[in-house]
């Protein structure tokens, strides 16, 4: 009976002495290897393999009471994936809140305006913080994943900074980016005053944007170049504009456009063709999309670069001559 109480007696103090070491343990500040710290849980990762990870790394003491603490905790299948930077020492019990409240570090990825949709896919598939499920499909495959009518991917997704996961799928991303150009090109169609414009729905909306988006130098000429196209489409005109030719010529084009580029016969040369391109040229920005739906009031016909970002506007043939004249010298010496 003696020996069983001293049992008793030893076990409930080695469980006390316990208890308060491990209380202390799990609540004592960890220097990490450095601050800030950053480091990263993929997806799939077991609650033994991120411990002993981070043990490896030091910013555990040992994988076994972290594991514990987890499992008391009710955490052992809570740990979330992503990209985590610690900015100042921490205790373990302070780090298992961190990493499974998922308090991580997202990653960001950035689509231009003006850029092509194989541009966005070359930035995609340099990222390397994405997983590049798409890198090995066509455009047209890309659309079919993504749940898209379209069957040119041109001009579809949205160019504006995207935050995601480590190791997120480029999937979602383009998911997100074309929900999202798809949602604005509708509101923009809307809420738009479309009386007398010459578009007969939100694409061909989309692929002039693309065009305004190109040819603009300075924002304050965006309204006032659209209307110079929307006034071509009106009176019939052809449109008359170098980005579409270049995008047709895509990789002969040299950085030079040569008289006879203009003369070479395809579906985005808008010397020869009448009306809009099939598609658009580029990732058009909302404020191109405005402009494409509400173009200023103008009576110009023509525009031609000033050499510092600005157009000079002509509502007749002989003064755009001129001035094509008076800008080309300032250009060239220049």
């Amino acid at each position: 009976m003696f020996t069983l109480k001293r049992l008793v007696f030893f076990a409930a103090t080695g469980i006390l002495l316990f208890t308060g070491w491990f209380y202390y343990h799990v609540n004592s500040t960890v220097l990490m290897p450095n601050v800030p710290y950053e480091f990263s849980i993929k997806a799939g990762s077991s609650l033994k393999n991120v411990a002993r990870q981070l043990t490896n790394a030091g910013v555990l003491s040992d994988a076994w009471s972290f594991i514990l603490l987890s499992r008391i905790m009710g955490h052992a299948s809570s740990l979330k994936a992503g990209k985590y930077k610690l900015s100042e020492n921490t205790s373990p019990i302070r780090l298992l809140e961190y990493i499974t409240e998922g308090d991580f570090k997202q990653s960001k990825i950035k689509f231009i305006e003006g850029w092509t949709f194989s541009q966005l896919r070359k930035t995609l598939n340099e990222h390397p913080e994405i997983k590049h499920d798409t890198a090995k499909l066509s455009d047209q495959d890309i659309l079919q994943l993504i749940g898209a009518n379209e069957t040119v991917a041109e001009g579809l997704f949205f160019p504006d900074t995207y935050y995601f996961e480590h190791d997120s799928s480029d999937v979602v991303i383009l998911k997100q980016a074309y929900g999202i150009m798809q949602d604005k090109l509708a509101a923009e169609w809307a809420t738009a005053t479309k009386n007398n414009l010459p578009l007969e729905n939100p694409y061909q909306a989309l692929i002039l944007a693309s065009i305004i988006e190109k040819e603009t130098g300075k924002d304050t000429d965006r309204d006032t170049i659209s209307g110079v196209f929307i006034n071509r489409l009106r009176s019939g005109m052809l449109l008359q504009t170098d980005p579409t030719i270049i995008y047709g010529l895509g990789e002969q084009f040299d950085g030079n456009l040569r008289k006879e580029d203009l003369l070479k016969d395809h579906e985005y040369n808008t010397y020869i063709r009448a009306g809009l391109p099939p598609t658009p040229i580029a990732l058009p920005g909302l404020a191109s999309i405005k402009a494409a739906l509400n173009p200023a009031k103008t009576d110009a016909l023509y525009f031609v670069a000033k050499g510092n970002g600005e157009s000079h506007f002509s509502s007749n043939l002989a003064d755009h001559n001129r001035a094509v004249a008076k800008y080309q010298k300032i250009i060239n010496k220049q």
